[in-house]
């Protein structure tokens, strides 16, 4: 049938519309197309915003944490500002089944696009981002390194995205695919004080990223997704965390990573972690991590950084400071320290169930109170209301206020509700503890440990806490005694009542020392005095060399003497001194006579390994090396039968009455162990320095106040208070084989003119010597 001309030019009409419709399609396509490269072009233009040049490409700017490393090889500890705890690894020290993780759940093209994914992206259009997203690896490092704040609306989130697309392309022309990956996982926030990766691994994990397993790197991965809500150690999130894990177990069997049988066999397997916190209370050395930091911006004020033209900053410069610390040794130490003090406060506060004023003693109401105003004043409470414009009359009422906190005990801490007087006086109960231990012949420390929790004991009894030596001060007197008289260690001297009257060397009364057993009318050799820590032959020793060359022995060998008096009480320790000075003198005696500056920092290193500062030993000769062999063959007394000779005992029953404070008893030590133990007066202070040819260890135990102490010496004298950790750290290391800390006995030098051995002095001497008293005396 013959088509009619309206036909026809129905037909030419609809054909136009369709040919207007098909340029309309067409302009409308490549106006869109217009539109997303003109947006790309202004936004690599800089229109929305500056772009990143080349400069920053290569070098954006992050803040590395400064990190502590221990002689041994191993991270001590960080510093860093909140946020910013932030070590970065190379890709070498990445396992390849956290890249093979990484890739398959994240990027799985990541190898073969140029900073987009086409694929992805297309995807992601047409499935509206139902079947997952498309940002690559790229762009998430390009969102990590240069998206400041989040977008407010669709149309910012949108040219924020284009930029990422922009600065992703540019950082696979930058950088190599290794090295993309490596500084998106340095880069990456995994929550809980871990920035990037090595952090997350020691947090996480408690081992280096090499060292991960692949269900562990599979966990990390998966908080890659979100680190809140796919978090593993919170409790809300853990479910999620375990099942996103094995999502990235499938992504890996997708990708050829992984094979089925390995991923239902570990699919089942539940999350586990072994959380350590790095914050700057968590972990070990605490006291001495903060002794360093001081340390640190002292030498940072000397130091300019070349890429900032500013001062070090010890927060975000990434230093690398290698310390003398042993990490075996530290963990020893501090082990010993806590298991031990745990003990002895338990027994403390035992004895103080029936006492009145507890934990203080002999005191009067009034004193009391004083020592706890004392406290108030120097409070964080007080300084914040006081800088607040609060009178004293508020400030101290608002220590009668109970309030929640969270307070300290040897089982764990404890939410509470307290008046912030009460957890003074819960606070001043405890017993406190440092340790110190170093090598003398190096001069490097190897452990520190300045207290029982750093979190809520800040003072540092290693270098900060000054208090009475008692009898550990009387080595220094002996050796004075070597020296300027030639004493030999078998003299014999009577142990009767010694007086040294008024006027002479500076008394100004008659001053007569007592011994706490009231034992007087003996013989005694050197050795034995000074093993029994008999005051009365102390007496006659200071008074036959005087307290003035006492002094300067004591300065020679490191002491801080400015506050010392020249007078005769010296000789029973009366002076202030601290742990770190006490150990760095007694060094001297199993070092021959040197003197060596205890060392704690060997090197400082830049992010770039460039060595800023390295230590120069600081060594001199204080003592010939004869009186310092002749003091040590003393002191072996006090360990062989006297106030330490528990060191070498197997057992004894007198110990039984003990044996829940004398912690690791029996230690059997049976190498040769030179040491004094100390014991202040009404029991506040107790010391024990104990040394081998290679290690010297000093430790101290008391409380905050002289007032807060035993009643008994029994349970007060140093060799119950510190003599346990220093013999418990000392089995422990011999039982670590690695360390190989010394069983030998103290070189003995050549043509010695002092004689040592008692029974050959006897025979010189034409006299006799009583037979060794195995008694554990007490001293003071």
């Amino acid at each position: 049938m013959a088509k009619t001309k309206a036909q026809k030019v129905q037909k030419v009409q609809d054909k136009e519309a369709v040919s207007k419709n098909v340029k309309l399609f067409w302009k409308l396509v490549f106006t869109g197309i217009g539109l997303v490269v003109l947006l790309f072009l202004l936004a690599a233009w800089g229109i929305f915003g500056a772009l990143p040049d080349h400069t920053v490409l290569e070098n954006p700017q992050t803040d590395l944490a400064t990190e502590i490393i221990t002689a041994d090889g191993k991270t001590l500890g960080k510093f860093y500002n909140p946020g910013n705890n932030r070590t970065p690894v190379t890709y070498d020290e990445l396992p390849q089944n956290l890249v093979d993780a990484l890739v398959s759940t994240e990027d799985e093209r990541f190898w073969d696009h140029s900073g987009i994914d086409g694929y992805g992206t297309a995807r992601a259009f047409a499935y509206l981002g139902s079947k997952g997203g498309a940002s690559t690896i790229t762009q998430q490092l390009a969102k990590l390194y240069f998206t400041v704040e989040p977008r407010a609306n669709k149309f910012e989130r949108g040219i924020q995205k284009i930029r990422e697309w922009i600065i992703a392309t540019r950082l696979e022309k930058q950088y190599t695919k290794e090295e993309i990956i490596v500084q998106y996982l340095n880069q990456f926030d995994f929550l809980k004080g871990a920035i990037g990766i090595r952090s997350a691994a020691r947090i996480y994990f408690g081992k280096e990223p090499k060292d991960l397993k692949v269900e562990e790197s599979a966990v990390l991965v998966a908080m890659l997704k979100n680190p809140r809500q796919y978090n593993p150690q919170r409790e809300i999130s853990k479910k999620k965390s375990f099942n996103r894990r094995n999502q990235v177990f499938f992504q890996m069997v997708r990708n050829g990573k992984m094979t089925e049988e390995l991923k239902d066999s570990l699919r089942e397997q539940p999350i586990v972690l072994d959380f350590k916190p790095e914050g700057h209370d968590d972990g070990l050395a605490t006291y001495f991590r903060e002794f360093l930091r001081d340390w640190l911006k002292e030498w940072a004020k000397d130091h300019v950084n070349p890429d900032t033209g500013k001062n070090y900053n010890i927060y975000n410069d990434g230093l690398r400071v290698n310390v003398t610390i042993d990490y075996r040794m530290q963990e020893i130490a501090e082990q010993a320290l806590q298991d031990h003090m745990k003990n002895l406060q338990a027994e403390f506060d035992k004895q103080n169930i029936k006492n009145k004023t507890a934990p203080f003693r002999d005191l009067t109401k009034k004193e009391t109170e004083n020592i706890i105003k004392a406290a108030m004043r120097r409070s964080d409470r007080w300084r914040i209301m006081k800088a607040a414009g609060k009178s004293e009359k508020e400030i101290y009422a608002s220590f009668e206020k109970k309030t929640d906190m969270t307070v300290f005990t040897w089982k764990g801490e404890v939410d509470t509700l307290m008046t912030p007087r009460d957890s003074i006086v819960h606070y001043k109960k405890y017993l406190r503890a440092g340790l110190m231990s170093m090598n003398p012949q190096s001069g490097h420390v190897k452990a520190w440990v300045g207290g029982i929790n750093h979190k809520h004991f800040k003072y540092d009894h290693v270098e900060q806490g000054k208090r009475q030596a008692g009898s550990t001060f009387k080595p220094f007197l002996y050796s004075t005694a070597v020296d300027l008289l030639h004493y030999s260690p078998c003299k014999e001297l009577p142990d009767g009542e010694y007086t040294i009257p008024a006027g002479k060397w500076g008394n100004l009364k008659d001053w007569t020392p007592k011994d706490s057993g009231g034992d007087y009318g003996n013989i005694l050799t050197l050795k034995e005095a000074l093993a029994k820590s008999k005051n009365t032959i102390s007496a006659r020793l200071i008074d036959e060399v005087g307290p003035q060359p006492v002094i300067d022995r004591a300065s020679q060998l490191g002491i801080n003497t400015d506050k010392m008096d020249a007078v005769p009480s010296l000789a029973l320790g009366t002076p202030d001194v601290n742990l770190f000075e006490m150990t760095g003198a007694y060094s001297v005696f199993a070092n021959g006579g040197i003197y060596n500056k205890p060392v704690l920092v060997t090197s400082v290193e830049d992010k770039n390994g460039t060595i800023l500062y390295q230590y120069v030993p600081d060594s001199k000769d204080v003592m010939n090396e004869e009186t310092a062999y002749v003091t040590v063959d003393l002191m072996r007394g006090v360990v062989n039968y006297g106030s330490g000779s528990r060191l070498k005992d197997s057992w004894r029953k007198s110990q039984y009455i003990y044996k829940n404070v004398i912690t690791g008893y029996p230690y059997e030590l049976k190498n040769d162990i030179a040491g004094k133990t100390g014991t202040t007066q009404n029991n506040s202070d107790g010391w024990f320095m104990g040394m081998v040819p290679d290690l010297v260890t000093g430790v101290w135990v008391g409380g905050e106040d002289r007032s807060v102490h035993f009643n008994s010496t029994k349970y007060g004298q140093g060799a119950t208070m510190a003599l346990p950790i220093w013999g418990l750290y000392m089995k422990n290391l011999y039982n670590e084989e690695s360390l190989d800390i010394s069983k030998e006995k103290f070189k003995k030098p050549d043509n010695l003119s002092i004689e040592t051995d008692c029974e050959e002095y006897k025979a010189q001497q034409s006299g006799g010597l009583d037979e060794e008293d195995d008694s554990d005396e007490l001293e003071i």
